[in-house]
C-alpha cells in the first residue's frame, strides 16, 4: 500500500500580516482534513513572530521538520513569506512547495520591481516615485516639503513589500503626508507613492491547468469600498462590497483576465496569482500590483471567485498541490 502523501502547511510568519496568515493556513488545513485525508497526510507547521517553527503544535527546528514533510503548502503572507526567502530555504532543500520560484516572488512582492515589469511589457500602471523609509525617517519635513511640490495629489503611499494594504494610505493634502509616510516607512526599507487614480476597482485571479485550461482566469470582481479606498480595513473588516462576478460587460470582463494572465506570464509567476486592477472612466484600466499568494481566508478574494464558478477551496487546495508535486 503506498504511504499519503505528507503535506506540510506552513502559516504564521514574522510579518504584519501573521493573522491573516494563520487563517489562511488554517482554511488549507481544514480543506485537507475534510475532503483529502485519504490522500494527503497533513501537518501544521507554525512560524510563529520571533521565527520560531513548531511542528503540529511542538517546537522543533527547520532541519528536523523538514525531512518530516513531501512538500509545502506554502500559506504564508507578507515578508518571508512571499519575499523569495522561504521559497529559497525551500528550493535549497529540494522539497517542493506551492506558488511562485524565489526570484519571481521577489519581484511580485516588490512593487518598484512589479511595476518596472509591468512598464516592460507595456501593461499600463500608475505613475510613481520610490522612497528610502529611512530619508523619512531622518528627514520627514523635508521629504514632505519635497514631495509636495513636486507631486500632485491625491497620491497613494505604500510600503514597496507588503501585501493586504498594510500600510497604504490616501493622500489629499500636505498635512496628510508625513503621517503618511510615517505609517508607510514602518513596513519596510523602502516607499512608493503613486498617483491616484480614481474609478473602479477590480481583481482577478488566475489558476494554472485548471479546468483544463493553460491558465484559466477566474471571473473579475468588482470592489466597492465603504472606506476611501480598498484598504486594510476594507478587506478583511467587513468594509466593502464585493460583486462577483463583477457587473463589466462580457467584453470587459474579458479584458480584464486577459490582462491578469498577461501579469501571470510576465512575471515568471507559477500555480496561482492574483492581479489588482483600478478603471479610469476614460483613461482604462492600470494595473496596480500582483498578489503571488493571495489569501485564502474566508474574507479572501479568491475563495469568492471559485465559488462563482462553482468550485471551492477544497478542489482549489487539491488541484494546486497537484502542481506543486509535479513542478519541473
Amino acid at each position: 500500500m503506498n504511504r499519503m502523501i505528507r503535506i506540510g502547511v506552513l502559516r504564521g510568519g514574522p510579518s504584519s500580516e501573521y493573522k491573516i496568515s494563520l487563517n489562511t493556513g488554517a482554511n488549507v488545513l481544514r480543506a485537507l482534513r475534510e475532503k483529502h485525508s485519504e490522500k494527503y497526510h497533513s501537518h501544521d507547521l507554525l512560524i510563529d513572530n520571533f521565527g520560531q517553527w513548531y511542528f503540529d503544535g511542538v517546537k522543533e527546528s527547520i532541519q528536523d521538520i523538514l525531512p518530516r514533510v513531501d512538500m509545502i503548502f506554502n500559506a504564508l503572507h507578507g515578508s518571508y513569506g512571499e519575499d523569495g526567502k522561504i521559497q529559497n530555504i525551500l528550493e535549497i532543500h529540494g522539497i517542493p512547495f506551492t506558488g511562485s520560484g524565489s526570484m519571481a516572488s521577489a519581484i511580485g512582492m516588490n512593487k518598484s520591481l512589479t511595476k518596472k515589469e509591468f512598464i516592460k511589457h507595456g501593461i499600463k500602471t500608475p505613475y510613481g516615485k520610490i522612497l528610502s523609509s529611512n530619508s523619512v525617517k531622518t528627514n520627514t519635513d523635508t521629504v514632505v516639503r519635497e514631495l509636495f511640490q513636486t507631486f500632485i495629489l491625491p497620491a497613494i503611499i505604500k510600503p514597496v513589500s507588503a501585501g493586504s494594504s498594510v500600510g497604504v494610505s490616501l493622500i489629499r493634502s500636505y498635512k496628510d503626508l508625513s503621517r503618511a509616510l510615517n505609517t508607510a516607512s514602518k513596513h519596510g526599507d523602502e516607499i512608493i507613492i503613486e498617483e491616484f487614480i480614481p474609478g473602479i476597482e477590480a481583481t482577478c485571479g488566475v489558476i494554472e491547468g485548471f479546468r483544463d485550461q493553460e491558465l484559466y482566469a477566474l471571473p473579475p470582481i468588482e470592489i466597492r469600498p465603504m472606506t476611501a479606498f480598498f484598504d486594510y480595513e476594507a478587506k478583511y473588516q467587513g468594509k466593502s462590497r464585493e460583486i462577483v462576478p463583477a457587473s463589466f460587460s462580457h467584453s470587459f470582463k474579458e479584458k480584464l483576465m486577459e490582462l491578469a494572465r498577461k501579469i501571470h506570464r510576465a512575471l515568471g509567476l507559477c500555480h496561482y496569482s492574483r492581479s489588482d486592477f483600478i478603471i479610469h472612466p476614460k483613461r482604462g484600466i492600470y494595473a496596480l500590483e500582483v498578489n503571488t499568494l493571495p489569501g485564502l481566508t474566508d474574507e479572501s478574494l479568491i475563495p469568492k471567485a471559485l465559488r462563482a464558478v462553482g468550485s471551492d477551496t477544497h478542489e482549489f487546495v487539491d488541484h494546486i498541490i497537484q502542481l506543486a508535486l509535479n513542478r519541473d
